[in-house]
């Protein structure tokens, strides 16, 4: 996507006013602003302040609001850069806090929208440290349960960036946008050369997983109403009528199956994974990147969702990205994101496996895979939401693992879980590979073994593989994910955490 840029070839600055008319429903915008206060600085600031009025034709650098976005009412915040390049000094700190104080009160969701040059250097140490004010409230905002999305439009830096601009359930950016703790001009000042360009660029932090994406302006209120929408929780009524209809997931199929033939049909290049299942079998779905920390693992994808009326955090392996760069613990860095992202909004969190195996290296073991590991399954095992994990092909170690624990997992028929490939099972029990097949059954390693150990609760059929009928087989699983998710939510968070605990004590008694 190419940002719309103006006669100097920079990106054209959108600015609140604007903003606030593409993405908000006609006659819908209601300011909640007063007055702002101005600090007692002096007549040359008094100066620039009315200087700033004027030129830009709003009374401070954030305004604030509610409007309804697809219907449904939202509180916003954006910043104005034509107030004093939209540095925050107190009045416009204030403004902030109030309005995501009156948001958290009405029970509103929040879109928060930055174009800013930072904390207003002529107010100094006092506007400085209002970030932590700021942060506070959005803090609170979100331990209320309610969503905070961010939009950061050119440019986002300095304290704007570093308080609510860097806080959000989802934050995507404007194309072009220049994205950055350091405005380029303050580090040329103090470092006396230029910073590297396209480092602060919103497509550059998109694709190192620190923001989730870049959209132009016109398309934020199509992906705010879908997140917002993706939220609601469906009427008891409709989550049992979900949860009994039989659509086509159908019953378990029938017999045991070979283990090492399972094996090998999970690693033909045909078979459907992650990004297969989300085409066919859900709607509404919202990418989001990486730990939001400067972390991206292309064999991991992070999600919002629908299957059938339940929203969800959907965490999944990519098994062909893996091919390329097997997945490291950045990776389960991310998919604990995707864990505290469903426990923050209420939703439930749908894990999806397939792997041959975590990363062996330098960088794994630098980066502590063990540790992120084990972190993920004590997050997994003790969250209050409900959690459906699906094991959808290969199986292999403790990547595998870290995501299995759930109220519940279903098992695509020749999906298969294994705490080694069978062919270093082998190696290690007979010193070579040529045992791999046998070894494989001996583990019981495939569905139907691991259903009759407690670790399966559902096998879906492959009919008679799923390479061979990729959209009806993803069809038929996304079936079974819809109705284990509303059964899921039918039951009280105790009930559902007592029965997790159990579940997993019974195993190998």
């Amino acid at each position: 996507m190419t940002a719309a840029r103006g006669a100097d070839g920079r990106p054209r600055r959108v600015g609140a006013a604007e903003l606030t008319e593409l993405i908000v429903d006609p006659g819908s915008y209601v300011s909640w602003d007063a007055a702002p206060v101005e600090p007692g600085l002096g007549d040359a600031y008094r100066a620039a302040l009315a200087a700033a009025r004027e030129r830009s034709g709003v009374d401070e650098s954030v305004l604030t609001g509610e409007a309804r976005i697809g219907g449904r009412r939202v509180a916003l915040i954006a910043s104005e850069f034509g107030f004093l390049a939209g540095s925050l000094g107190m009045a416009a700190a204030e403004r902030v806090v109030a309005a995501l104080e009156r948001a958290t009160a009405e029970g509103l969701p929040v879109l928060a929208s930055t174009a800013s040059g930072g904390t207003r250097m002529q107010e100094g140490t006092v506007a400085f440290v209002a970030m932590v004010k700021i942060s506070a409230a959005v803090a609170a905002h979100k331990a209320a349960g309610l969503p905070y999305l961010v939009y950061l439009r050119h440019p986002s830096t300095g304290g704007a960036l570093a308080s609510f601009g860097s806080l959000g359930h989802v934050t995507v950016a404007e194309p072009g946008a220049l994205v950055g703790f350091l405005g380029p001009r303050v580090y040329e000042a103090i470092h006396g050369a230029p910073f590297p360009v396209g480092v602060q660029q919103a497509e550059n932090l998109a694709g190192h997983g620190i923001i989730d994406g870049v959209l132009a302006p016109e398309e934020l209120p199509v992906v705010v109403a879908r997140v917002l929408g993706l939220l609601d929780r469906p009427a008891r009524a409709e989550l049992i009528a979900q949860s009994e209809r039989v659509g086509t997931a159908g019953g378990d199929p029938p017999g045991a199956m070979d283990a090492w033939d399972a094996v090998t049909r999970t690693r033909d290049r045909r078979r459907p994974g992650l990004r297969e299942l989300l085409r066919y079998a859900a709607t509404d779905v919202v990418p989001l990147s990486g730990t939001g920390q400067g972390e991206r693992d292309l064999g991991l994808a992070l999600c919002l969702a629908r299957f059938g009326a339940v929203g969800c955090v959907v965490v999944g392996q990519d098994r062909r990205a893996q091919r390329a760069v097997p997945f490291g613990p950045g990776a389960l860095r991310a998919a604990r994101r995707a864990i505290r992202l469903a426990d923050e909004l209420g939703l439930p969190l749908l894990t999806v496996i397939d792997t041959p195996g975590a990363s062996l290296s330098r960088s794994a073991e630098e980066g502590g895979l063990a540790s992120e590991i084990a972190h993920s399954l004590a997050d997994l095992v003790t969250r209050d939401g409900a959690t459906l994990s699906v094991l959808l092909g290969e199986g292999t170690g403790g990547g595998a693992l870290a995501l299995l624990p759930a109220d519940r997992t279903i098992a695509a028929e020749h999906a298969w879980l294994s705490p080694l490939p069978p062919e270093g099972a082998s190696a290690i029990v007979y010193r070579d590979t040529a045992h791999a097949a046998v070894l494989a059954e001996q583990q019981g390693v495939s569905s139907a073994r691991l259903r009759a150990n407690g670790i399966v609760d559902r096998v879906v059929a492959e009919q008679p593989d799923a390479a061979e009928e990729p959209g009806a087989f993803c069809v038929r699983l996304g079936d079974a994910i819809g109705q284990e998710l509303a059964a899921l939510m039918l039951i009280r968070p105790d009930r559902r955490m007592v029965e997790r605990w159990d579940r997993y004590e019974r195993i190998g008694r």
